[in-house]
């Protein structure tokens, strides 16, 4: 019984873009914008790090200092849907992508792993030098 579903990982050269999506299921999510939603990756053999968060209708948005300028985080409400727009990408932004839900109390979206309920399986980005 999986919550969030990403998709849109592959493989890509360096300078490439991809875009993942994050679908929420309608039985978890009565109301999709009560949560703020939030990206991670993580590497082969590394700790999973924090890339963006965007909160309810995208009022706030964080990024990680490694991603900045290159990736956007967007939401789509109507559609329960978290998206990660990946621009000019690096051999270091290859690991497995995660979206993840946050329904803490905080009224801006957490920016560590302990701060989201629900996880999605993942999906892989691979981008070759």
């Amino acid at each position: 019984q999986v919550q969030l579903v990403e998709s849109g990982g592959g493989l890509v050269q360096a300078g490439d873009s991809l875009r993942l999506s994050c679908v929420a299921s309608e039985r978890t999510f009565s109301s999709f914008s009560n949560y703020h939603m939030g990206w991670f990756r993580q590497a082969p053999g590394k700790e999973r790090e924090f890339v963006a968060a965007i909160s309810w209708h995208g009022g706030t948005i964080y990024y990680a200092n490694s991603v900045k300028e290159r990736f956007t985080i967007s939401r789509d409400n109507a559609k329960n849907t978290v998206y990660l727009q990946m621009n000019s990408l690096k051999p270091e932004d290859t690991a497995v992508y995660y979206c993840a839900a946050d329904r803490g109390s905080a009224v801006t979206p957490a920016r560590y792993s302990d701060g989201y309920a629900y996880w999605g399986q993942g999906t892989q980005v691979t981008v070759s030098s």
